[in-house]
């Protein structure tokens, strides 16, 4: 049950989020944790007597502080809080006072005195500066902390930005201000420290984000993730369309068992809890580290890896993002197919995984001409299996392959695809039609879906994502192909059935 004080705290933050000046809240990337979340996140510390001192870097009003400070007073066997809060945004600098004034009060009426400083710089000069000074000659002491809780902003950094300058000096290498957060409370943490943030999922796939998993597992154990089944709701207020994740870190304790937790959203009245070893988290033989999360009863029962067991290189094909992009090419474009041109391939000519091409009634070209400036970017007819890089919010599932088949283009001897899909291909030429077909089976699976989301938080399907794939062997992808293609309709359950079936051996 939520304490009144946390509920009127909660209160304060939607009443700061109407008076934030939109240009601050654009620049400053504010998106203020609600009181259900934080008391969930305050949750996951584990507590010890003695010396308490917690970061909260980009504060906002409080809201995580508030948090931290209930889950102390509720252990009762504490008798002193030190608070350091980073809020850049001084508009709303007089919330967070209040709030933490408030808290303040309310921890004294338990015997626990808090003392609480709040600083109106940015964090990331301010952090860098200690850090640095105390790598200095002149050794100047840096104050660390026992506990780290925060809700960081979400911005991309430029490659030519002073932060990337700054954080470089450091030997961090990040792209995003959340991970440049993240890394440099890691460094502020005394050892055994705890931190808790939640943050975009974005971080546990793709190349840009490598270092910072490096960091994250070089200098801490992962200790607990929490999954929201809905990309909508952890900031709801804000409409924000994020995968989110809560993540729980020890600085320099072995690593152990990992808890993952799911739940639909921010109420957690449907949480569930899962150990998984930290292999099933990070695998071994992963080069990239790309950090997975089980979904509770799915990783047992579709334990899909069971079968993916080549990689596209193995396999002899290419994966290439469609090359045509749009705007580039307006000129060359032309809404219906004429002489001289050939068919151009957009995601709305697919649907339930088929193709439907020319499609009359669409605002998208279903052709692009065929000359010197666009012919580099053509590919000859034949079959391919392509993936749509992006999903709607309302889309049950990520991945949504299809089979282009050359008959759909009689008289086209070459075709075009757009930049918004993800293409396998051999040297751009088509694949062998019953590989093309086991390819579009076996993506479209729930359990490779359900795989998928473990380590991708995006909500486009990268093709270095798919790269990094491991698939199913050449003589089994030939098998799929041929159940496809016998096939009248193939419906959600029938794919599931049949890669369920491989996963248990039945390969028939």
């Amino acid at each position: 049950m939520q304490s009144s004080l946390l509920q009127k705290s909660d209160n304060l933050r939607l009443a700061a989020n109407k008076r934030l000046n939109k240009i601050n809240k654009l620049n400053f990337a504010q998106y203020m944790t609600p009181s259900s979340t934080a008391s969930f996140m305050a949750s996951l510390f584990k507590l010890k007597p003695g010396r308490v001192s917690l970061l909260d870097p980009g504060a906002g009003i409080g809201c995580l502080s508030s948090a931290f400070i209930d889950r102390v007073i509720s252990e009762k066997n504490h008798s002193n809080i030190e608070i350091d809060s980073y809020e850049i945004d001084s508009s709303i600098k007089g919330y967070l006072h209040d709030n933490l004034f408030d808290f303040s009060s309310y921890a004294n009426t338990h015997a626990i005195a808090v003392k609480w400083n709040i600083y109106n710089v940015d964090f990331i000069h301010q952090s860098v500066d200690n850090i640095l000074s105390n790598k200095s000659l002149w050794n100047h002491s840096l104050k660390q902390y026992s506990y780290c809780i925060m809700n960081p902003p979400y911005k991309k950094i430029s490659s030519n930005s002073q932060y990337r300058r700054e954080l470089s000096a450091l030997g961090i290498e990040t792209v995003n201000l959340y991970s440049a957060f993240v890394a440099l409370s890691i460094e502020l943490l005394e050892e055994s420290g705890q931190l808790v943030a939640i943050i975009p999922r974005s971080f546990c796939n793709g190349p840009y984000y490598k270092p910072f998993r490096r960091h994250i597992l070089k200098n801490t154990s992962i200790d607990h993730l929490h999954l929201f089944n809905s990309r909508n709701k952890a900031f709801k207020d804000d409409n924000v369309l994020q995968e989110n994740i809560i993540i729980a870190l020890t600085k320099q304790k072995i690593q152990g068992p990992v808890t993952v937790s799911i739940s639909t959203d921010d109420t957690f009245d449907d949480i569930k809890y899962e150990k998984y070893s930290f292999e099933n988290i990070v695998h071994r033989d992963d080069p990239e580290s790309f950090i997975h999360v089980p979904y509770e009863s799915n990783y047992s029962k579709h334990n899909i890896s069971k079968i993916m067991k080549s990689s596209l290189n193995e396999l002899g094909i290419q994966l290439s993002t469609g090359p045509v992009v749009d705007f580039r090419l307006k000129e060359h474009l032309r809404l219906n197919p004429e002489n001289g041109t050939c068919p151009l391939v957009y995601p709305c000519h697919f649907k339930d995984s088929r193709l439907y091409w020319p499609k009359d009634d669409s605002k998208k070209p279903n052709a692009i001409e065929i000359n010197n400036k666009t012919q580099k970017w053509l590919y000859t007819a034949g079959y391919y299996t392509v993936v749509r890089r992006f999903s709607s919010k309302e889309e049950k599932r990520r991945l949504v392959a299809s089979v282009v088949e050359p008959d759909i283009f009689p008289n086209s001897e070459v075709i075009a695809f757009e930049n918004h899909l993800n293409v396998f291909h051999e040297n751009k030429k088509g694949i062998p039609e019953l590989i093309a077909r086991g390819l579009s089976v076996f993506l479209n699976s729930t359990a490779v879906d359900n795989y998928f989301r473990r380590f991708s938080g995006h909500t486009q399907v990268n093709a270095t994502d798919l790269k990094n794939f491991k698939y199913p062997n050449r003589e089994t992808l030939v098998k799929l192909g041929k159940w496809a293609k016998k096939q009248n309709r193939i419906t959600q359950e029938l794919i599931d059935i049949k890669i369920d079936g491989l996963i248990n051996g039945n390969y028939s």
